[in-house]
């Protein structure tokens, strides 16, 4: 029996993005029209790398620098969400450099909601593995102040539990802007203790 369930559920990528950088406090993000990745991530990005240090993500399994497996390679979050974001902070739109995004990805109902262990799989083969929600943190409060003075405060509460999934790479390849990639999700129930 198979462990993962092919979906019908497909999500266009309409951004790619890189944060290039560690020294600054705030998240400066640059778009990309493609995104070759290795067993690594995205080379050419902070949050790149077989093992991380581990952070206040994980503070409860592991005291702060200890070297972890990086399972927060990308940054996926949905078009639908950040617009809503964007409601929520009274702007237009929200940048998707300003979260540090990797992908952006549209079609894909309640995304940041994906199971543990889900499966995006673009047209090459390439495939990320979500590992979990991802949490708003303040330096994308920061950015969006920069950016947008007097909405960035606001973002914490505006983004709670819109603000996508981390993930790593399972299969290297090359994610494209306009591409499609397929959900596939694991076939057991959820847990109920």
């Amino acid at each position: 029996m198979a462990a993962l369930e092919k979906t019908r559920h497909q999500a266009q990528i309409t951004w790619l993005g890189r944060v290039p950088h560690r020294e600054r406090q705030e998240i400066v993000g640059e778009p990309l029209e493609e995104m070759p990745l290795t067993f690594a991530g995205f080379e050419a990005e902070v949050h790149a790398g077989l093992t991380r240090p581990s952070c206040s993500r994980v503070l409860g399994q592991h005291p702060r620098g200890t070297e972890i497996r990086n399972v927060r390679q990308i940054s996926i979050v949905s078009a639908e969400e950040l617009a809503q974001i964007a409601a929520a902070l009274d702007l237009e739109t929200v940048d998707p450099a300003w979260l540090g995004a990797s992908v952006v990805v549209e079609g894909i109902a309640d995304f940041s909601h994906l199971p543990p262990s889900a499966r995006l799989q673009g047209p090459d083969g390439v495939t990320l593995v979500v590992d979990m929600l991802n949490a708003p943190c303040t330096l994308v409060a920061k950015t969006i102040e920069e950016a947008r003075p007097g909405h960035g405060k606001g973002f914490k509460a505006a983004a709670k539990a819109r603000r996508g999934v981390t993930a790593w790479v399972e299969r290297p390849g090359t994610l494209r802007r306009g591409e499609t990639v397929t959900l596939h999700v694991p076939t057991q129930r959820a847990w109920a203790p």
